[in-house]
């Protein structure tokens, strides 16, 4: 089953300038995808789309489910995006707070939201740290949060930015370790090609709005020449 199709995908900024030119992509159910390109390449306003908070022209289906007003709840629970920043995404007083967002938003009891957020804290390895400030947090534990954020939801796609940005060679390490176990669907949009490596056997390059080649990331990875032509060595 496909979890993700995109079809005919456009999108231009309100000043005119196209970000988005006529992309098409799927992806299957529990298959890892990373997303390449030079800065501008728009990799970010592909994945903002994937749950509506851009709208552009073309169609997108997840989980079979046609994107669209009426369906955008419905949506937003099966895709979850997790920032570059994760000072974009946390925003509560503590870290159960932030985890237990979305499910107390779902309408779920106070037992299968204190549920979840255990689950979820677990599984990023921060158990014990419900009772935290996000805001005293490394940048790597920040990250660990926002991560946990939409496992509490269940999401079945998880979409990344950059999540192995600003952190040292143990955090990188950490990171990819982590999302290698998670039995999730997942986009990473990264420039760290040993994260895309390790995690991802499939891969997308993406040039100024446009994706540029579509296939396994050793590949990929693997044609210098293709790399320097689009800004990546």
């Amino acid at each position: 089953m496909k979890i993700l199709e995109i079809k005919n995908l456009n999108y231009s900024y309100p000043d005119g300038t196209k970000a988005l030119d006529n992309i098409n992509f799927s992806m299957d159910m529990g298959q890892k995808v990373a997303i390449l390109g030079a800065n501008g390449a728009g990799k970010s306003t592909l994945m903002l789309h994937l749950n509506g908070i851009l709208d552009g022209k073309g169609k997108i289906a997840v989980c079979g489910i046609g994107l669209q007003k009426s369906t955008l709840r419905q949506i937003r629970q099966k895709v979850g995006l997790v920032f570059q920043n994760p000072d974009d995404q946390l925003f509560c007083p503590t870290v159960f707070s932030d985890v237990a967002f979305g499910p107390q938003n779902m309408g779920l009891s106070k037992v299968e939201v204190e549920s979840k957020v255990t689950k979820a804290l677990a599984q990023v390895g921060l158990a014990g740290f419900e009772k935290r400030s996000p805001f005293h947090l490394s940048i790597g534990e920040k990250k660990r949060v926002a991560l946990a954020t939409i496992l509490s939801m269940d999401s079945e796609l998880i979409a990344l930015d950059e999540p192995t940005t600003n952190l040292d060679p143990r955090g990188r390490r950490e990171i990819t370790e982590l999302l290698s176990k998670l039995d999730k669907s997942m986009i990473v949009i990264t420039h760290d090609f040993d994260l895309a490596r390790k995690l991802c056997s499939h891969c997308v390059l993406m040039a100024r709005g446009s994706i540029v080649a579509n296939g396994q990331t050793d590949k990929i990875l693997a044609d210098e020449a293709l790399l320097y032509r689009h800004g990546l060595i």
